[in-house]
Parts: structure tokens; C-alpha cells; sequence
């Protein structure tokens, strides 16, 4: 399949030129990180997990201090992963996630998905999440992408496979 999995995630505080591992070495496929635009010491982080298999570091994992620590803030269970999460523009405490239950098997075009998939937002810097899947259908729903207009905070578009 093509996919890659890495060994969590590593900072560079000089530009790139020198980078040191602060963790989430079980996570494997990190879809996207979100940097609050005010504090770069706070992170949110989107794991997926094993690509082939069950795994706990699954989920939103956020950072206060710059990666020395991490907490799991958004996790469903061992099937289901986070495939994108964003932040809102101007508000940094407001943030998407989607999640999403899929596994690759071991042979080519081996892929399930399950009930796991679903959309959440969070307003208070990832303490709680709402689960949404308002206008999303109930069965069948794949991988979701998301991003939030710069424009309007209010817009939020996702892109869903079926």
C-alpha cells in the first residue's frame, strides 16, 4: 500500500537545522498538526495509528509545553484514529477533528473502515468534544478532510468519502 509510518514527532527550534524526537513514537501516521498562532509551545496533534492493526496511540494529542509532555485530549478506541484536525482562524481554543475507524490489510486493497468515523469540535482548547455528524450520512462515511475559511470562521468545509 502506499503508505509511510514514522516514529512521532520531532521539533527543530533553529529553522530545521537541528531537530530532537518529543515523542508519540507509537502513533505511526501523523496526519496533521495544528499550532496555536500565539503560543508555539501549544500543539494539537492528529494520530492515526497503526495502519496495520489495533493501537492506543490513537486520537488528538495536545501539548502545553512544546512536546516535553503530551495528553491524549480526543480518542474514540483502538480501531479509529484522527485523520485532520484544524484550528479556527482568530480563536485558538476552537478546533475540528475528524476521526476515522480504518485499517489497511495486509494485502493490497485489504481496506475496512467502521462506525468510528465521525466529525468533533471542541471550543475550549480540546478539554471537551462534541461529536457532530449533522448532514454527514450514518453508514459508510470514509475519510474526512477538513479546513476553515480564513475569511468567515464560521465556514467550515469537509471533504467526506462514501
Amino acid at each position: 500500500p502506499d503508505l509511510s509510518t514514522g516514529d512521532g514527532m520531532w521539533r527543530s527550534d533553529d529553522a530545521g537545522k537541528h531537530w530532537r524526537h518529543i515523542g508519540l513514537e507509537d502513533a505511526q501516521q501523523i496526519t496533521r498538526i495544528a499550532t496555536d498562532p500565539r503560543d508555539p509551545d501549544r500543539v494539537f496533534v492528529a494520530a492515526l495509528g497503526h495502519p496495520y492493526g489495533a493501537n492506543a496511540e490513537r486520537g488528538v494529542f495536545r501539548s502545553t509545553n512544546g512536546g516535553r509532555s503530551w495528553q491524549k485530549v480526543l480518542y474514540v478506541d483502538e480501531n479509529t484514529g484522527a485523520a485532520d484536525i484544524v484550528m479556527s482562524p482568530g480563536d485558538p481554543n476552537t478546533l475540528y477533528a475528524a476521526m476515522w475507524e480504518a485499517r489497511q490489510g495486509p494485502w493490497e486493497n485489504g481496506a475496512f473502515s467502521g462506525s468510528g468515523t465521525a466529525l468533533y469540535k471542541t471550543t475550549d482548547g480540546g478539554k471537551t468534544w462534541n461529536k457532530s455528524q449533522s448532514g454527514f450520512p450514518s453508514e459508510d462515511l470514509g475519510r474526512i478532510g477538513l479546513t476553515v475559511s480564513p475569511a468567515d470562521p464560521r465556514v467550515v468545509y469537509a471533504v467526506a468519502e462514501f
